[in-house]
């Protein structure tokens, strides 16, 4: 219990709200929500309960965790429970990302949902990144050149599925393939799934029902850990020409049915 003193306070002021208009949403008077946030008394299990409740949190992440740390907070929704999923930062106040070592990969799929998991993974911080969650996965294989294996893609995490925009790149955690990284392109509405593309050619297309899309991350940005030699930078640059073409010609396609 020795986090929820600070943690009460520092999730009130994300809210941006003040001590009365905390009590005064949990139905307690003030000078209960000031001795919490004070030390001087400690939350009952009912309370417990409503401050969970409140601010969409597990008891166990609130009375266990340090959540000072984050500058916003964002959810994800595991069957019927919501698992924390906060902003990170360091010292100077710059957003920190988590990085999925190429070792641990693998085991992505059953820590992804895990607060103690996440935590302990290595952060980086990436000055540059648009304003939103992080994480950079490592990339495996040839399914995706010029992205050499051993690579890393920087995803901007997407809760919403309806911001797909066909044909840009994920990284997407799948019930049954786990992580993969692919060109992806909506299909939730004609037939409850999406289609995934790999960039290189010997890969075929396949679909994934949405149901079994557990994460969904926005390419923002890579980082390669392999330097490309003068062959190799000819090809990418002919490859990126014809996977322009191609996702311009499935746009034109749209517009002409």
């Amino acid at each position: 219990m020795k986090y929820i003193t600070k943690n009460i306070r520092h999730l009130r002021n994300l809210k941006g709200i003040t001590q009365e208009a905390f009590a005064e949403d949990l139905k307690v008077p003030r000078s209960r929500i000031s001795s919490y946030e004070e030390g001087r008394s400690i939350p009952n299990v009912d309370m417990l309960i409503k401050l969970s409740d409140y601010f969409k949190i597990p008891i166990d992440i609130l009375i266990k965790k340090d959540l000072t740390k984050a500058k916003d907070t964002s959810f994800i929704e595991v069957g019927n429970k919501r698992i924390l999923f906060p902003i990170t930062v360091d010292e100077t106040n710059e957003n920190l990302i988590e990085i999925v070592p190429t070792k641990a990969s693998a085991g992505y799929l059953a820590g992804y949902d895990d607060p103690e998991y996440i935590e302990q993974l290595d952060k980086i911080k990436l000055p540059f990144l648009p304003t939103g969650k992080h994480r950079a996965f490592p990339i495996k294989g040839d399914s995706m050149l010029p992205m050499k294996d051993g690579a890393y893609v920087v995803g901007k995490f997407i809760e919403d599925r309806s911001d797909i925009t066909n044909g840009k790149t994920y990284v997407l955690l799948t019930l049954n393939d786990g992580m993969v990284y692919k060109r992806v392109f909506n299909q939730i509405e004609s037939q409850n799934n999406l289609l995934l593309v790999s960039d290189n050619p010997h890969y075929e297309p396949y679909t994934v029902p949405i149901d079994e899309v557990l994460e969904l991350w926005e390419f923002t940005c890579s980082i390669n850990t392999q330097e490309y030699n003068e062959e190799e930078l000819k090809i990418s640059s002919i490859i990126n020409l014809f996977q322009s073409l191609g996702v311009e010609l499935q746009a034109l396609k749209k517009v002409v049915k």
